[in-house]
């Protein structure tokens, strides 16, 4: 398998500027997704991965091999679209086998790779019929198989489950997590669904206006995000902003009425202008205890896994927090939440994350 090197790669269409000077690297055998709002340049990153398109500076490497200028057909990469592209009148398992018939494998190693990909992606139930009587769901895994079972170095992946049903994309996306991790092959994934980036990615590359402001895992940048874009994007609900009237910098001490704690925060303090805390980071607790703030419930919903999700006000601030089963089911009109400052993110007034040795007082 193959790493992809970008450097300084640009592509501009008239007077605008689709991707910015990005240089990356993909590591080999994973899974890198490129995640960000429409039209932030990650399909046009792709595209020319791809050779789809040519940067207008810059060049992109597979291992030591420099590709910009090699055609699409002579990279040895397979591509994914958003619709299924299948061979009409023709079985499932006709599908999976035709792109490997130039290949001249034996018949065993034919049907092993077709056989392979089909149990995994769970389609061997209907190898033998034909892809018109199948729902998109299914045909989109055709698609992934075939490209998949060709087993070329480097995969593209185009939002390929944004059109099918919902039932059908979480199936999909527990096959592809799947099929993935056991095949090992380099793949590039681009999506603006941060649930999907944070299953199946390796590593995210988050891109915002034609660059990437943060690639690491998953963990890392929910955890640690370096900017507000990101708390904001990655994550649902996005990560809870506490505004600057509502933060109170004395020297190198912060306070806000929405903990009860002082968090020293060195020189840093001086430049703090948002407050950063994810919904799982916010403590809640239906009974008075010492420490902790009095909020006002205001909505209360169900989400993943059983949780809670409350819409609390605490000292005039909306603010979400996701809460465990038994707190949500007995939340009222008043509870009372606490946050550790660990769980805090603090920001200037440009959007930055910034770094500190944290004192609680």
């Amino acid at each position: 398998m193959y790493d992809i090197r970008l450097e300084n790669v640009t592509k501009e269409f008239d007077n605008f500027t689709a991707v910015d000077d990005i240089t990356f690297t993909i590591p080999k055998s994973s899974v890198t997704v490129l995640l960000g709002p429409s039209g932030c340049g990650k399909t046009t990153l792709m595209r020319m991965i791809a050779g789809l398109e040519t940067p207008t500076r810059g060049r992109i490497f597979f291992g030591e091999h420099d590709v910009t200028d090699v055609p699409t057909r002579r990279r040895n990469i397979g591509m994914v679209f958003q619709y299924p592209v299948i061979y009409r009148g023709t079985s499932v398992r006709k599908n999976l086998e035709l792109p490997l018939l130039s290949e001249k494998l034996s018949k065993d190693e034919l049907d092993k790779r077709v056989d392979e990909v089909a149990e995994i992606l769970d389609l061997t139930s209907v190898l033998k019929r034909r892809v018109e009587e199948l729902d998109n769901g299914t045909r989109q895994k055709i698609a992934v198989g075939r490209e998949v079972a060709r087993q070329p170095r480097i995969i593209l992946f185009d939002e390929p489950i944004t059109n099918i049903d919902l039932t059908s994309k979480m199936e999909l996306k527990r096959s592809m997590k799947e099929l993935f991790s056991r095949l090992k092959q380099t793949i590039v994934y681009v999506t603006h669904d941060q649930t999907e980036a944070m299953t199946l990615a390796d590593q995210i590359a988050l891109m915002q206006d034609g660059v990437i402001t943060q690639s690491d895992s998953p963990k890392v940048i929910y955890e640690n995000p370096n900017s507000q874009f990101a708390g904001w994007f990655l994550g649902n609900p996005g990560m809870n902003f506490v505004p600057s009237e509502f933060v109170s910098v004395a020297g190198t001490k912060i306070t806000s009425p929405l903990f009860t704690q002082t968090i020293d925060l060195g020189s840093k303090a001086t430049s703090v202008d948002i407050l950063g805390v994810r919904a799982e980071g916010i403590s809640v607790s239906i009974s008075q205890v010492a420490g902790a703030c009095a909020a006002t419930v205001t909505r209360k919903s169900i989400g993943a896994g059983g949780q809670y999700l409350l819409d609390l006000t605490v000292g005039g601030l909306l603010v979400k927090a996701r809460v465990s089963h038994s707190i949500g089911r007995e939340a009222k009109d008043t509870v009372w939440t606490s946050i550790a400052s660990e769980n805090i993110t603090f920001f200037d007034s440009s959007g930055k994350a910034l770094s500190s040795e944290i004192k609680v007082k």
